[in-house]
């Protein structure tokens, strides 16, 4: 069984093709912001990624309609349970319309993953997308009556870590309590007890540390001074999601860039990179109090991994917490594609998308 798996991620276009088990090929390409902010709403990036996709598969010699399976990263539709879903109708028309409340690219997936099926006749589906809802109550509420704190992570690859660091340690993801850091383009930091991701900050919503591509946590007031000076909402809002950190502080979203100016070094550049960093490090203090101190471990993950001086920054502040595994990159692809296959074997249960929230609040 031939699946493709499809992961749009704020600065990449990621595929893979696997063979049952077997991965043939994965091949990432990297958009930088702005070539991506020539799209004014993240829908508006399918063609284009479309396009992107069928020339990677053109280029492996790899015709679509030989494909049995399209599998996506999602998010943006209402909160779901974690696990294998089928993508259908109204997964797809809820993703587009970004009925949860959150613009995040990895809808990209659900929407392409559909499209793709649809047109060569096929089956479509996700997992883990970056609004699976697990949350404890205390960590929905805030002080305005009404507005809610929810899921919005990297779901799928913290999971996936999770479950592969604890087996490594002989050991069940139910009965381990983690702190994890996806740490790339967006940033986010969850905590990770007995199997459900009971709390984390909305990345893509404005809330945590900034990354290369968002604002990360602004003072409130200071915000609604920036938009008095002239600024509009839509700006704001592209910048938690797109236009904000390294892209608003150096006009570019590569770590690559930044980094080169990192280890020259350039004093803003430094400033602006440890700072990043530091603000990680609060996070996962943060979600270390949320378990009560009683963490197993932290584990990090992400693109940015691939620079030494993160670890060693996140040891120096928080090495005192518990033991620190990094896991460079991700397990997106093997996970996306893995547990849908094992689904299709009828090892694992397919679930439908219900069209509501997991949590829909308070009485």
């Amino acid at each position: 069984m031939k699946i493709l798996v499809i992961n749009p991620g704020s600065t990449s276009t990621k595929i893979s093709l696997f063979e049952d088990e077997t991965s043939l090929f994965e091949e990432s390409v990297f958009h930088d912001a702005p070539e991506l902010l020539k799209f004014p709403h993240v829908n508006d990036q399918l063609p284009f990624r479309r396009q992107v996709i069928l020339d990677i598969l053109a280029r492996r010699g790899v015709e679509p309609s030989a494909i049995d399976v399209f599998v996506g990263r999602g998010g943006s539709a209402h909160t779901q349970p974690g696990g294998v879903t089928r993508i259908d109708q109204r997964l797809y028309d809820d993703t587009v319309a970004a009925v949860g409340g959150s613009e995040h690219p990895a809808k990209l997936g659900v929407m392409l993953a559909w499209t793709l099926a649809q047109e060569f006749h096929r089956e479509a589906y996700t997992l883990n997308p970056t609004n699976v809802d697990e949350y404890q109550d205390e960590a929905r509420l805030t002080g305005i009556r009404g507005v809610y704190r929810v899921s919005h992570s990297h779901v799928l690859n913290q999971k996936a870590v999770a479950t592969f660091h604890a087996e490594k340690q002989g050991r069940r993801y139910e009965d381990c309590n983690f702190v994890v850091a996806h740490i790339d383009g967006g940033i986010t930091v969850s905590a990770h007890r007995r199997g459900r991701m009971v709390d984390g900050n909305m990345g893509a919503d404005g809330e945590g540390a900034f990354t290369p591509t968002r604002i990360g946590s602004v003072p409130v007031l200071s915000l609604l001074d920036y938009i008095d000076a002239g600024h509009t909402t839509k700006d704001v809002r592209l910048m938690c999601s797109r236009a904000g950190g390294f892209v608003s502080l150096f006009g570019t979203a590569d770590s690559d860039v930044i980094h080169a100016k990192v280890e020259s070094g350039d004093p803003k550049a430094t400033l602006v990179w440890r700072t990043m960093i530091y603000q990680v490090c609060k996070q996962i203090g943060e979600m270390s109090a949320v378990l009560c101190g009683k963490v197993d471990a932290i584990l990090l993950t992400g693109g940015l991994m691939r620079f030494a001086d993160v670890l060693e920054m996140v040891r120096e502040h928080c090495g005192w917490i518990a033991p620190i595994f990094s896991y460079p990159g991700e397990m997106e692809q093997e996970a996306l594609a893995l547990s849908v296959l094992k689904a299709l074997r009828g090892q694992e249960p397919i679930l439908t998308y219900s069209g509501k929230p997991v949590w829909s609040g308070f009485e």
